[in-house]
């Protein structure tokens, strides 16, 4: 990064705040793998650590998918659709309709991606739940994590309570894809009415919103195991799942590594600190006066609720306290809790 070129940019500023201070909605239509059949639930609580069959109708889990290894190569969402019906919100589906048929021999269940059917717009921020009302008409009274059928612009949509950005009021709004063009014209003109706008940033709606409410990208979590970023607690120890053996290793053992917050001290400072989701490794982390190299910068961005150039270090256990002031690539840099809110 050269000359703060997100504190720089009014633009992106603009769309971020006006997440955090009225409403903002943007399309990102993760992949969608639809996942049916007697043994659909059974199948999904041995593909993910977390518990897939205890949920609801109605309701999500957000969980990691693992290798044999005990490496997280997904992040997920999982929804259940009906009893025997769920989807899988995922950012890679390929990968995941690879998985999923590989590891489904011995399961009664049918694996498609349905992603091209269907369209998802996210209405974000303090005023999204009354900008998603006066689209339905009514009371959306949805918890977190909860999704329901509803009608907008005269179409059928599936409306779900949930959201990237860290926002306590948000809703992800899925429509067929041939509705999409009315949909958003609504959401669009409801969005505008309540004073808020479109997020056309891709980094802003994918990075310096989820980084700031301590969130992660899937990049993020590359050949890391849960310990290692805090997801352990999501995991169900009472059930066989996929790299449960390895991750009882690293339970005894304890973890390796660990990711930390850390800012740079003088926003105003032009620096460079090349992190991992621009490509590469990410800039290597010393502890001052100590040769060994103790972490990589795994994200770098900005918040614009902090104003400070923010981001994640995956680094050593314990080699890192919150406090420490250290320099990475010449700049001073302090490590902080992952979140910014």
């Amino acid at each position: 990064m050269y000359k703060n070129i997100f504190n720089q940019d009014e633009w992106k500023r603009a769309e971020h705040m006006a997440v955090r201070e009225c409403v903002g909605y943007f399309l990102f239509t993760h992949q969608i793998m639809e996942v049916q059949g007697p043994d659909a639930a059974t199948f999904l609580d041995y593909i993910y650590p977390n518990n897939i069959g205890n949920l609801a109708v109605g309701r999500d889990r957000y969980t990691v998918m693992l290798n044999e290894d005990g490496e997280i190569i997904d992040d997920v969402v999982v929804m259940r659709r009906a009893e025997d019906c769920f989807w899988v919100s995922t950012l890679y589906g390929t990968q995941a309709d690879d998985w999923f048929y590989f590891k489904s021999e011995n399961y009664d269940v049918d694996c498609s991606e349905i992603t091209e059917d269907w369209h998802m717009f996210s209405v974000q921020g303090p005023k999204s739940k009354d900008v998603v009302e006066s689209l339905t008409g009514g009371e959306v009274a949805l918890k977190f994590f909860q999704h329901d059928e509803f009608k907008i612009a005269d179409c059928d949509v599936l409306i779900n309570r949930g959201g990237f950005t860290g926002e306590k009021w948000g809703y992800e709004v899925y429509c067929a894809a041939d509705d999409a063009d009315a949909v958003q014209d609504a959401i669009d003109a409801a969005v505008q009415a309540a004073g808020g706008r479109e997020i056309t940033e891709f980094q802003v709606f994918a990075w310096t919103l989820p980084t700031e409410a301590g969130f992660y990208y899937m990049r993020d979590l590359a050949h890391t195991n849960p310990f290692e970023v805090g997801l352990a607690d999501k995991i169900n120890w009472d059930k066989e799942f996929i790299g449960k053996a390895a991750l009882l290793k690293i339970k005894e053992s304890g973890p390796a590594r660990e990711m930390v917050g850390f800012e740079v001290c003088d926003e105003n400072e032009n620096f460079h600190i090349p992190a991992k989701q621009y490509g590469g490794p990410g800039a290597p982390v010393f502890i001052d006066g100590e040769e060994e190299e103790v972490g990589r910068v795994s994200k770098l961005v900005y918040s614009y609720v902090r104003n400070v150039n923010n981001g994640y270090i995956l680094a050593k256990k314990d080699a890192l306290k919150i406090g420490d002031v250290i320099e990475i690539c010449g700049t001073k840099c302090r490590i902080t809790e992952k979140n910014w809110l």
